[in-house]
């Protein structure tokens, strides 16, 4: 498949919100752009005339501004000053007949799922509001969950914003520790936290973590615990959400936290990362009504958690009056389609997962049939060429494949799809609206086909307000701004294509460089982990104390297999074929597992400075990685190397 692998119809062009917006906009604005490119090109060139417009296309419910942007320097830009508003007056002012909220554990007889209307949504909020209220949260203060992806977690943040207080969220499968290194910096006045949840048709008992994080978080005034096993645990607060009380939202300034989502913590503490509820409303109805295509009629599942920026952004489809799914399970029981089989059911129309989920459904010969899908979302990780081809395949080629990219930094996209452009595989179809995406060279130079830095050079109302607990925000310029002042720099290798596509190739902190030539890690994972014989790998790229640089490949061989020679062979030939003889790896080596982010990213920097002799304790901390005994594997790697150096 040389082509597209997606092409819009034009009734897909015609009826989609994007293109409303587009012909709304030469309307009300007066600029001639006959095409997504020139729409794109518009708002970047226009960055107070373009977000002024989304403000008035979307009927943003606030207080009238005195100017769109006030200040562009980055950091620090100030967005529709005097406006004042809150998350949760935009998400109800589509109350309507109809379910706002599905809540499906996994299938287990005698655990049906729930379903909340926009009525019922209403009042549990305003209960847990109530009770909140009475425990003494106001405007700024912190509310923490302890949850897995539940309507409560959902009820329970929409009660919290709708005080003015500030909400922050981990899962349940986050340990204790984890937990309290993260939610533990906020101070907060009130834990809300569930008995357990299942997963893989097992209950999991979280009572001892409550416990500890209770003891660990002095602040903490409060414990309400939701009753997910039916489990006791004394001194906590039974969730109720018993009452009829009237939902008194707090207005706030546009730039008022809302949230604070936290780095995955694998190069040292967890940075709480505060976004405004002006910035983050703005940007969710762009993303998930201009590109995502998301509308009231809309059922929207994605498969995530409240510890991933992806749980806020599912949420978000409240704010255009989607009806948003829960599940707490595993997306692979109790078969390997069970997502497919969820969302069919369900009857979803728009659907997100992750590359990994895509890659396992191929492996285990799924077949899913989604006749009410019509977008498939797919983040966290590149996605592979062959699983566009696959998705194309099995579902159609009237389902688009909408890879993104972007972060927990601007819960958000820089990169997407949009229902007017056509999606080709291994690309990501555009840079999305009011995003001056580029991709730079050393010098600051803006490149096209080549490997540059993704930067961001014009701000976004979604930008964070400040690290948490940054005087002076230093850190902050640190992360994003020290490299190329004045311009965001993300940390990913990207290509942008001379067709406007773009490539993502990995982090660039973790980019292959042999020779001076980079190359990104994404090109080796879409070959290696198409092979039946392996379930997964990672490769780095590690200057040697000699000046050398030794590129191994790290294998997990599919159940079964082991790495015979014959196999290395094999693994070599694909990559040499499929992406080049540079990319061919010095060594391959079976290890029993790749460690990840609990939000499922390779830790490639890490395991990159485990081989050059760091200890684990200087490059990650074990509480944010899926299974920390596998960071020992790594260790012990380069310890044998290191005693066989002359």
């Amino acid at each position: 498949m040389t082509g597209p692998v997606w092409i819009p119809s034009q009734a897909v062009v015609d009826g989609s919100d994007v293109e409303r917006y587009r012909r709304w906009l030469s309307v009300h604005e007066g600029p001639d752009l006959p095409d997504y490119a020139a729409l794109h090109a518009w708002s970047v060139a226009e960055p107070a005339r373009f977000w002024g417009s989304l403000w008035e296309y979307f009927d943003i419910l606030a207080t009238p501004y005195d100017e769109v942007l006030a200040s562009a320097e980055m950091p620090g830009a100030r967005w529709f000053t005097g406006a004042e508003l809150n998350y949760v007056d935009q998400v109800f002012r589509h109350v309507r007949p109809g379910t706002a909220v599905i809540d499906e554990p996994e299938p287990e007889p005698g655990r049906p799922g729930r379903r909340l209307s926009w009525d019922e949504l209403r009042r549990q909020v305003a209960a847990v509001a109530n009770t909140l209220r009475g425990l003494g949260v106001g405007r700024g203060d912190r509310v923490v969950g302890y949850l897995p992806n539940i309507a409560e977690a959902v009820v329970a943040f929409l009660a919290t914003a709708s005080l003015g207080a500030i909400w922050s969220s981990c899962g349940q499968d986050y340990s204790a520790p984890a937990a309290v290194s993260r939610l533990g910096q906020l101070t907060p006045k009130v834990l809300v936290t569930a008995d357990g949840y299942h997963y893989n048709g097992r209950p999991q008992d979280r009572r001892e973590a409550i416990t500890l994080l209770r003891n660990e978080i002095p602040s903490l005034t409060a414990t309400i615990m939701v009753s997910r096993l039916g489990l006791d645990l004394p001194g906590v607060t039974p969730w109720s959400v018993d009452g009829d009380y009237p939902l008194a939202v707090e207005p706030v300034p546009f730039d008022h936290p809302l949230w604070v989502l936290f780095s995955s913590g694998t190069t040292g503490k967890p940075k709480g990362i505060v976004h405004g509820h002006g910035g983050v409303v703005l940007e969710h109805v762009k993303q998930l009504s201009l590109h995502l295509d998301l509308r009231a009629e809309d059922t929207f599942l994605w498969y995530t958690s409240p510890s991933w920026m992806m749980w806020n952004f599912q949420v978000a489809g409240l704010l255009v009056g989607a009806t948003i799914v829960c599940h707490d399970g595993n997306p692979g029981y109790p078969t390997a389609g069970a997502l497919w089989d969820l969302a069919q059911r369900l009857e979803v129309t728009v659907l997100g997962t992750s590359p990994a989920y895509l890659q396992a459904s191929e492996k285990a010969g799924v077949h899913p049939s989604l006749p009410k899908l019509r977008t498939l979302g797919a983040t966290g990780s590149v996605v592979p060429p062959a699983a566009y081809r696959w998705v194309a395949t099995e579902l159609g080629t009237e389902v688009a494949l909408a890879s993104t990219s972007g972060g927990t930094d601007v819960v958000t996209a820089f990169a997407g799809a949009v229902p007017t452009a056509p999606i080709w595989a291994g690309e990501i179809s555009v840079p999305c609206l009011g995003v001056a995406l580029a991709a730079w060279d050393a010098q600051g130079r803006s490149v096209v086909d080549e490997v540059g830095e993704l930067v961001v050079t014009q701000p976004m109302p979604s930008m964070p307000l400040s690290f948490w607990d940054d005087p002076g925000g230093h850190r902050y310029h640190d992360a994003y701004f020290a490299h190329y002042p004045g311009v965001w720099r993300h940390g990913d290798w990207i290509t942008i294509t001379g067709r406007g596509t773009v490539a993502v190739h990995g982090r660039s902190d973790s980019t292959l460089n042999r020779n001076g030539v980079r190359m990104g890690s994404a090109d080796i994972y879409a070959v290696v982990e198409k092979l039946p014989e392996i379930a997964e790998s990672l490769v780095i790229g590690a200057e040697q104390p000699d000046g050398g640089y030794w590129m191994p490949l790290f294998v997990v061989p599919a159940e079964g297999v082991e790495l015979t020679e014959e196999l290395t062979e094999k693994i070599k030939a694909a990559i040499r074929r499929d992406a080049s003889p540079r990319h061919v790896p010095d060594e391959i080596i079976a290890v029993r597992g790749i460690p990840h982010t609990r939000t499922g990213k390779k830790l490639e920097v890490p395991v990159k400075r485990l081989i050059q002799g760091a200890e684990v304790a200087d490059v990650v901390d074990p509480q944010s990685v899926d299974d920390a005994s596998l960071l020992d594997v790594f260790a012990e790697l380069s310890s044998r190397r290191s005693r066989r150096s002359p």
